[in-house]
């Protein structure tokens, strides 16, 4: 074990010695992040999300502090959640998509030993080696002999995965590792093994790409699964262990529609809420998690998509049902619905045609009556004087029609009986469609509620 340890994590416990202090920034695909704001965030990160010091900034704007209980409503992978544990604040995430709510419940459980987890890591790695060795594959040399019995993955879920978003041979040891972690499956590690392993299929082991959209980029024929897979372990290892002795309050994580929070949350319970819902735009946002979904079993057919895709806020024209009905919530809003007639008209002037851009008009009406319901039922469970933050983009994606994202949330908010305190500046993007600059910002409301 000792040997097995050495060869598989030398290359890896030296890149966790960089020191970082807070004002470093590193650059990637989707915003700065700070290196302060790595630890447990890096677990698993949604390539669209918002960066860890956004929400500290709100919690010190806010006067948050230990007692009280913020709320993510659309969590997503877990920026709030994680960061206002790392605070010393209660938080409470609601998210419907399955493997990002997975991701997040396990971000914010510190309870495992870390020693235990690495242990269990490596046993785990020996067997599947000697077994990818028995069929002829060698995964740290990347050597493998000429025909080999590769696994896949049922033709009902591949069917689901973005064509040549993995390749055979690192999909088949991925298969083959993932087989030894199921029989971990009553333990403790076997959750953040999981987890782990998700991370890895997105950053290293699959073929994505993320720039405007998620898609494929270089096909790797080979991949060091087994290594990449700990080397994210190894991530969580050391965050763990930084938290020894520490007793951080609990979190608390629900697969649930935000339209119907009530479900699980109390009356008068939240304090703050921090979060970023989706923008009206042709995003598909399972897309995105896709390949990690698959693989590991978190949806498996056509009918598992579909049935939770039913219960996340309209945002795209993939995710609208005959049978929706948001659009009333906003059915006397003018300015929403001077836009979906212009979307409308303007699509009929192009000779637009297919079904998709049929629906521009009406997701967007489904969109902002998605989250006037959602405004609504959150509306009971604040307290008087709670503070919010919905970081929101301007979007352009239909038909190249200007939707002023925060400035009509804020407008929805109030007609509730929200207090609308400003509209934040977060960052803007240049749209090369509309060659305009789009504004990123925080919408940040108060519930006056009843003392």
């Amino acid at each position: 074990m000792k040997k097995l340890r050495e060869q598989l994590l030398f290359p890896y416990t030296e890149l966790q010695n960089i020191s970082a202090t807070e004002g470093d920034v590193i650059k990637n695909q989707s915003n700065d992040m700070l290196l302060d704001d790595y630890a447990f965030h890096k677990w698993y990160r949604f390539v669209l999300s918002y960066p860890p010091h956004l929400v500290r900034t709100y919690l010190k704007d806010f006067g948050i502090s230990d007692g009280a209980t913020v709320l993510d409503p659309f969590c997503g992978t877990g920026t709030t959640i994680v960061e206002a544990k790392r605070n010393g604040i209660q938080g409470i995430g609601l998210e419907a998509n399955p493997f990002p709510y997975f991701a997040c419940s396990v971000k914010v459980d510190w309870s495992i030993d870390p020693d235990e987890l690495m242990d269990r890591a490596l046993e785990i790695a020996e067997h599947t080696l000697l077994a990818l060795k028995a069929s002829g594959i060698d995964d740290n040399a990347l050597f493998s002999k000429n025909n080999i019995d590769l696994r896949f993955l049922n033709p009902d879920a591949s069917k689901l995965l973005i064509r040549d978003s993995i390749s055979p041979l690192p999909l088949h040891k991925t298969l083959v590792l993932l087989e030894y972690l199921k029989q971990y499956a009553d333990q403790p590690c076997y959750k953040y093994g999981v987890l782990a392993l998700g991370s890895a299929l997105v950053n290293s082991i699959g073929n994505l790409r993320f720039g405007p959209e998620v898609g494929v980029g270089k096909k790797k024929k080979d991949m060091p699964v087994v290594k990449l897979w700990l080397a994210e372990v190894q991530k969580m290892v050391n965050d763990l262990q930084s938290v020894a002795g520490i007793k951080p309050p609990e979190c608390f994580v629900y697969a649930v529609d935000s339209r119907n929070l009530t479900r699980v949350l109390t009356p008068n319970s939240i304090d703050c809420v921090i979060t970023s819902p989706p923008y009206p735009n042709e995003k598909d946002y399972t897309r995105t998690t896709r390949l990690e979904s698959v693989v590991l079993g978190f949806i498996r057919d056509k009918a598992e998509l579909r049935g939770f895709k039913q219960s996340l806020l309209r945002s795209n024209t993939r995710g609208v049902y005959k049978a929706d009905q948001d659009d009333l919530w906003v059915a006397n809003h003018a300015e929403i619905q001077r836009i979906a007639k212009e979307i409308e008209e303007r699509r009929i002037a192009l000779g637009k045609t297919s079904g998709f851009e049929k629906l521009y008009g009406r997701v967007t009406k489904l969109y902002f009556g998605g989250m006037a319901r959602h405004f609504s039922e959150l509306s009971s469970t604040l307290r008087p004087g709670a503070k919010l933050a919905y970081v929101v983009g301007d979007q352009a994606s239909y038909l190249q029609v200007m939707i002023r994202t925060g400035q009509l949330l804020a407008d929805v908010a109030e007609r509730i009986g929200y207090r609308v305190e400003r509209i934040d500046l977060f960052r803007t993007r240049f749209a090369t469609a509309t060659q305009e600059e789009l504004r990123e910002e925080v919408v940040v409301l108060q519930w006056p509620g009843k003392k």
